[in-house]
């Protein structure tokens, strides 16, 4: 398992995948993240401070991931990415949450509040029948206004039976109109029952690859490995 990186296209950084307790939610139809997890507190904050000694701040911009929310990291851990951060100059954390999490956002940004905070929402798509009924994200609210008020980004899973060339440009509109930033996966084979669709994929490689795969503002994930991390 691979849990530290360097990003050095768009928006350059380092990235780190640290492990905690697993995700809250555990619905989503389409992922197996979760299973990257344990409950002991300690063996997590060992892991953890190996993958941050590794953090140099030759950005000044550094992504946390984990399989879940930044939210179901422990203390010690918080603490030492706040830690690691100030001592490498570091000005910008991306943490990554589920929308179960929206409340918490706002205090985690003050504890937050000596560094230009991102957090990133695993959203999917704006699509809320796709969504909700088929990948089972758990966000109910439907206003692409009120669902990113807390966020400054957002993931896209685009290469599943149902979604269209049209479906996938409006995402990718809308997710521009209303976060800093995007990312977008292609759905990739895992033990879900979830599976890639090779029409999709192919008419997002034809039709909409080539129009963003330059846009700064935009991440583009062909292999769930591509920013470095994870196996």
């Amino acid at each position: 398992m691979e849990r530290y990186s360097i990003i050095k296209e768009k928006n350059p950084r380092e990235i780190v995948l640290l492990r905690g307790k697993g995700c809250a939610y555990k619905r989503c139809s389409f992922c197996d993240y979760q299973t990257d997890k344990c409950n002991d507190e300690d063996e997590n904050f060992r892991l953890n401070k190996s993958v941050l000694e590794k953090v140099t701040g030759v950005y000044g911009n550094l992504e946390v991931i984990n399989s879940g929310s930044v939210f179901e990291l422990d203390n010690k851990t918080s603490e030492l990415i706040k830690s690691i951060c100030t001592e490498k100059g570091i000005k910008i954390i991306h943490f990554e949450s589920h929308y179960i999490y929206n409340n918490l956002i706002p205090t985690l940004r003050k504890l937050y509040s000596d560094f230009d905070l991102k957090l990133k929402l695993g959203l999917e798509t704006f699509d809320y029948d796709f969504r909700e009924n088929i990948l089972h994200k758990g966000i109910a609210e439907k206003s692409p206004e009120i669902i990113s008020k807390n966020f400054d980004e957002a993931n896209f899973l685009f290469g599943i039976s149902g979604q269209t060339i049209e479906s996938m440009n409006t995402d990718i509109s809308l997710g521009l109109k209303y976060f800093e930033r995007i990312c977008i996966n292609i759905m990739c084979e895992n033990s879900t029952r979830i599976k890639p669709d090779k029409a999709v994929i192919a008419d997002f490689m034809q039709h909409i690859y080539p129009k963003y795969k330059d846009n700064k503002r935009i991440d583009i994930l062909i292999n769930n490995t591509d920013f470095g991390v994870g196996d």
